[in-house]
Formats: C-alpha cells, sequence, structure tokens
C-alpha cells in the first residue's frame, strides 16, 4: 500500500465510517424519550459551528496559499477551491464526534469516533490540502458549536422540576 493511498484514506475516506459510526450511536443510544432534544442540540452545534466558521472565513483567512500550491505539487486529497481555513473535514468530524460523546453514553464509540478524527486531520495535513491552523479552526468551531450540549443539563433539571412539581 502506498503512502499516497493511505494518506488520501486518512484524509478522505475515513468520514465515511465517522458518519455510520455517529449515526449508528445516535440512533441506538439515545433514549427514544429524548431524541427530539438531543437531535435537536446535534443539529443546533452543527449549524452553529458551521455558521461561525464560514463567517470567520469571510472576514479573516490566512493570506498562505494551500500547502499544496505553495510547494507545487498536486493535492494529495479531495478539497474546495477556496483558501481552507476553517476544515471543513476537521469541522464535520469533530461535530459528530462531539454529538457522540456528549448525547450517548458510549464512550468506547465516542473514543473510536475521536480517534478518527485525529487521523482525518493528520491526513488532512500530511495530504498537503490543509495547514495545522486550518485544521485547528475546524476543531476550535466543532467544540464552540458543542456548548449548545450545556443545554442538556438545563433541559434535565426543568424536566425534574416539572416531575417534582406536578407530584405535589
Amino acid at each position: 500500500m502506498t503512502s499516497e493511498f493511505l494518506i488520501r484514506l486518512l484524509a478522505d475516506a475515513l468520514l465515511v465510517p465517522i458518519v455510520v459510526i455517529g449515526g449508528y450511536a445516535l440512533l441506538r443510544y439515545v433514549p427514544r424519550g429524548q431524541r427530539f432534544a438531543a437531535y435537536s442540540r446535534v443539529l443546533m452545534a452543527g449549524l452553529t459551528a458551521l455558521l461561525l466558521a464560514k463567517l470567520t472565513a469571510t472576514l479573516w483567512q490566512p493570506s498562505e496559499l494551500r500547502p499544496f500550491l505553495e510547494q507545487g505539487v498536486a493535492p494529495g486529497a479531495a478539497y474546495l477551491d477556496n483558501p481552507g481555513f476553517p476544515s471543513d473535514h476537521a469541522l464535520f468530524s469533530a461535530a459528530i464526534a462531539l454529538a457522540v460523546y456528549f448525547e450517548t453514553p458510549s464512550r468506547p464509540l465516542a473514543a473510536v469516533v475521536i480517534v478518527a478524527v485525529v487521523l482525518v486531520c493528520l491526513g488532512r495535513v500530511l495530504a498537503l490540502v490543509h495547514t495545522p491552523l486550518d485544521v485547528l479552526g475546524g476543531l476550535f468551531f466543532a467544540c464552540v458549536g458543542a456548548l449548545w450540549y450545556g443545554a442538556r443539563n438545563g433541559t434535565q433539571v426543568a424536566q425534574q422540576a416539572r416531575k417534582e412539581y406536578t407530584k405535589l
């Protein structure tokens, strides 16, 4: 197996198992009565992360070209023709990993997805389609979006209070 093939697998193809494992975990481990609230948080976290990332990219872009352009070589993975900050692959995969971590009790599946996210980020840099700053930007915005998971505790407290109130 050539290193170019391995890098392409890490940078692009590893997204498929992340999506499959994330989808499985969210469908399998989120209790039926809590699915609407959980899926709403996942949606809001993802949309918030994407919106903030795109706004930031519009207002600020690092001046460097993509690494493969600077080096005058072919890219080692798929990419969109834009400056590259932040990495959409990093943002998307990290958003899924954070959803699995915060919304399911399955720590083993969350750990598998987190390791896969690290490998995707490494693959994007090794493929020369992103700089480490691009990848860190994607991870940062996914973490900002994950602040929505803090609403989970408020929802649980409110539900518990409603139960206590109805007992009176």
